[in-house]
């Protein structure tokens, strides 16, 4: 059985789990393992979640994944230094044998499980992990310089694959894995309850190795991860423990996961502006009402046509019916039509790029938020503009990335989420 920590490297045409050994939050060196946990890295919303993060414990993860210092190198370093305390004073601890983790999430009517382990990291290219988004440079290097300095994976990034409802391989093992009392269980403040065991059997692991040796996986969340991982790949000689990056993988056949939009914070262009610029490009409504109905004419809307509300003056504003003008001038000709339809496509060439004229991926101009109310109580506090989307269809995501087809950038998020903290990868173990 090959392991994440070297040896030799076969060749594949599917996906390689190999078993690792994870470095886990001992329970008795802190207040509790809920205390301890944090969501991925991109989904705190500074600054508010991050203080209340590191005010819940001493040990919360968010002090690797989201160090704060004056400077990118100082962050690096502090965490880098911050890892190597928790690991002297025994806070984090690795397990004694390399195994896969089979992890559960409950709540809010959602029961997802899946695997963790350290999967062979390949190129878009060779057509085994598929991408659906496209990254932001800078933000690869971040994650690249954190990587470096801590030697460590620290949170796993969520993959999906199609399982064919066997009775044996990958998803049959998580089933009967699910039977026997767990590593750890915790329920973190959102409701969610989580639960990890370890798989170590030799046949169990060679049960799930051949199962997905057959397997095709997309990324659903963890694209500036994953382009990371390719990074540093590439900067070390294989075999090496780099050629591998740690990931949740999830048979969506068995359970699927949700997919919810990701909304747009505009720092330095207030509402009345950004509408003031729409005249004649787009139809514009004014809607005085709450945010979960304000969602529902978003979301009827969003199904004529490309679709938007405006909101961070006290009321929210239906932005839709492009000008068909507009959107033949701005949106590239030359992808599928399912691409050149896609919210995200329409907003970040034409509204973005030509009528607001706002770089991207610049974070002093742009922000990219999970939750809707914090999107809009940041734009009214900060005098900016929040841009709330309508989530796409997981189909859709998945036939444009088998076709090759990037999606704009934060186009999709899928979820739950993996809770950063149960279980990390330090690749000099």
């Amino acid at each position: 059985m090959n392991t994440a920590g070297g040896g030799d490297v076969p060749a594949h045409t599917g996906l390689d789990l190999a078993p690792f050994r994870g470095l886990r939050y001992d329970p008795d060196r802190v207040g509790s393992l809920a205390a301890v946990t944090s969501p991925p890295y991109d989904v705190v919303v500074r600054p508010d979640g991050l203080l209340h993060l590191e005010s819940a414990d001493p040990h919360n993860i968010v002090r690797l994944i989201l160090p704060q210092a004056a400077t990118p190198a100082a962050r690096t370093k502090q965490a880098a230094e911050t890892l190597r305390r928790w690991l002297a004073e025994g806070v984090l601890r690795t397990d004694t044998e390399p195994g896969l983790y089979v992890y559960e999430q409950r709540g809010g009517g959602v029961l997802q499980r899946g695997l963790i382990g350290a999967l062979r990291v390949s190129e878009p290219s060779e057509g085994v992990v598929l991408p659906h988004e496209d990254v932001m440079p800078h933000v690869v290097a971040d994650r690249a310089a954190l990587m470096r300095a801590t030697c460590a994976n620290l949170e796993p990034l969520l993959l999906t694959y199609r399982g064919n409802g066997s009775e044996t391989g990958a998803t049959a093992v998580v089933e009967r894995t699910v039977e026997r009392l767990p590593l750890l269980a915790t329920t973190t403040e959102d409701g969610f309850s989580h639960r990890l065991w370890s798989v170590t059997d030799p046949d169990a692991l060679a049960e799930i190795r051949a199962d997905l040796a057959r397997q095709q996986a997309l990324i659903a969340d963890g694209h500036h991860r994953w382009a990371t991982y390719v990074r540093l790949r590439a900067e070390h000689t294989s075999p090496s423990p780099w050629d591998y990056g740690l990931v949740l993988l999830v048979d969506t056949a068995r359970y699927p996961l949700r997919v919810r939009a990701i909304h747009r914070l505009l720092h330095r262009l207030p509402v009345a502006e950004a509408l003031s610029a729409l005249d004649g490009l787009f139809r514009v409504r004014d809607l005085h009402l709450p945010l979960p109905d304000a969602l529902e004419v978003l979301a009827d809307a969003a199904c004529a046509g490309n679709a938007y509300l405006l909101a961070g003056d006290g009321a929210f504003h239906l932005v839709d019916q492009p000008s068909p003008d507009l959107l033949a001038r701005t949106v590239p000709a030359d992808r599928p039509q399912a691409w050149r339809t896609l919210d995200a496509t329409v907003l970040h060439a034409a509204l973005l790029e030509h009528v607001w004229r706002i770089p991207e991926d610049s974070p002093q101009h742009i922000a990219y938020i999970h939750d809707t109310a914090a999107t809009v109580e940041k734009a009214e506090r900060d005098g900016g503009t929040a841009v709330l989307m309508h989530p796409v269809r997981e189909e859709v995501v998945r036939a444009l990335a088998r076709q090759g087809v990037t999606m704009p950038r934060k186009s999709t998020s899928f979820g739950p989420k993996p809770a950063s903290g149960l279980v990390l990868r330090a690749l000099e173990l």
